[in-house]
């Protein structure tokens, strides 16, 4: 049974919600990545925040990056999977909440993240044209 441990990419890392988005920005740079989960001071989920989000979000908007922190972006329920949920586990989260990234959760510790690409790596083409019918269908 393939679980979102297999799937993953591992290494993932938090932002600290009290991060600025040009830090956030300059992390995403470093670790090549184009969203992080958001953890309150308990290293607890708190959303994720993606590169869309500070450029949407803030820039647009005229707002100042060095000024708006992470977790003023944050907004909605947090999702997650267990690390030792299976392959229908995940892309039923991703699916029923229209999402594209999962952080993966082991011992309430963060292990990675479950992205587009890991689910193009381990799932059949049916699996994959499902889930993105699924996740793009009420996209705004």
């Amino acid at each position: 049974m393939t679980t979102a441990k297999d799937m993953m990419h591992p290494g993932a890392q938090w932002i600290p919600a009290h991060e600025t988005l040009d830090r956030a920005a300059q992390l995403m740079r470093e670790l090549d990545v184009g969203a992080l989960p958001i953890a309150d001071a308990d290293e607890r989920l708190t959303g994720i925040l993606t590169d869309r989000d500070i450029v949407v979000g803030c820039v647009a908007k005229g707002h100042d990056p060095s000024k708006i922190t992470a977790g003023e972006m944050a907004q909605g329920t947090p999702r997650w999977i267990d690390s030792d949920a299976d392959v229908d586990e995940v892309l039923m989260e991703m699916q029923s909440h229209q999402i594209r990234r999962l952080p993966v959760i082991e011992d309430k510790r963060l292990v990675g993240i479950i992205s587009e690409a890991d689910l193009a790596r381990h799932l059949t083409e049916i699996q994959i044209a499902g889930w993105a019918e699924r996740v793009y269908s009420n996209e705004d």
